[in-house]
């Protein structure tokens, strides 16, 4: 079974983006680009692309199964196509969010999320074991309405292409309809922060309107420096640290914890912990919220001091 990826074509793009932004950090802002990390970023898309070839036509003969399902024959009309790469793009919303709200899936997504610095290589830090979480599933109702599994395939590699051009520092903000519509960079840092105003917020790929719908959408302030990464960072350029690191502490959270509780380290949120010695990213935001509005009325020139 063929694997079909229109991101596998515009590998040359990405590279040759890559290294345009990099001859602009050199001149306009040297911190954001350190070289191993730049390097690691690679080493994970081409361990991706390796694990895309190897489990990607896998996925698609099960759809292609399941397809004999269908509710309808929409067939290849010209119309079909807008129609499920709107459908696809609301299916990864969800697989997104569900990525950052369930440790089973953020094991393989904070792949994504652990470099500290911002740029478009960093949206190739893409995940080896994605395969692993089942998040295909989430497609598979477009399957049943009818579209057919390869459109599928092509939408959603056009919709992680476009994702690519947003993991930067190099645009601020686009005009303004456009940022009440579309995925931008100013939105995506935002999702990528750590800051803890900004924790789990802006799930989209391509339409931001799905983060504005479902109450997960915040805006970038200009008054607040963001920070990168993950909230425990990594400490390391490890690649198979960096790789499996989460996988082998939900092992080692499962292992110590009492049989009641062994299952919820691979369903509840990420930084659950069963004596309430961690926190999660709830949880880290709403002691912000408390505090903020602490301290705003009196004093909001503290607060930003004290988010930052």
């Amino acid at each position: 079974m063929p694997h079909f990826s229109p991101t596998d074509y515009a590998v040359p793009g990405f590279v040759l983006l890559v290294l345009i932004e990099m001859i602009w950090a050199r001149k306009l802002r040297r911190e954001a680009y350190e070289p191993r990390d730049t390097l690691t970023s690679l080493a994970f898309g081409l361990g991706s692309t390796v694990a895309g070839l190897l489990t990607g036509g896998v996925f698609l003969a099960l759809f292609l199964w399941a397809w004999q399902f269908r509710l309808f024959d929409i067939g290849w009309q010209w119309w079909a196509w807008p129609v499920c790469f709107v459908l696809d793009d609301l299916a990864y919303y969800w697989i997104h969010r569900f990525g950052h709200r369930v440790r089973w899936f953020w094991a393989s997504h904070v792949n994504h999320h652990s470099s500290q610095h911002y740029n478009l290589s960093t949206a190739l830090r893409q995940t080896w074991t994605g395969f692993l979480t089942l998040g295909f599933a989430f497609k598979l109702p477009l399957v049943l309405l009818g579209f057919h599994p390869v459109m599928i395939a092509i939408v959603g590699g056009f919709n992680l292409i476009y994702q690519f051009w947003i993991h930067t520092e190099a645009i601020g903000r686009m005009p303004r309809w456009f940022e009440a519509v579309m995925n931008t960079p100013s939105h995506h840092r935002v999702h990528h922060a750590t800051n803890p105003r900004y924790l789990d917020r802006n799930y989209a790929g391509v339409f931001i309107v799905w983060d504005k719908l479902f109450g997960t959408f915040e805006p970038e302030v200009d008054d607040e420096r963001i920070r990168y990464g993950i909230v425990k960072q990594l400490g390391s350029f490890n690649l198979l640290h960096s790789v499996f690191h989460e996988w082998i502490g939900i092992a080692q959270d499962m292992w110590r914890a009492p049989w009641r509780h062994k299952l919820s380290y691979l369903i509840r949120e990420p930084g659950w912990s069963h004596d309430g010695s961690r926190e999660t990213s709830g949880m880290i935001r709403a002691r912000w919220e408390a505090r903020r509005q602490s301290v705003a009325p009196e004093n909001p020139i503290a607060d930003r001091q004290e988010a930052a």
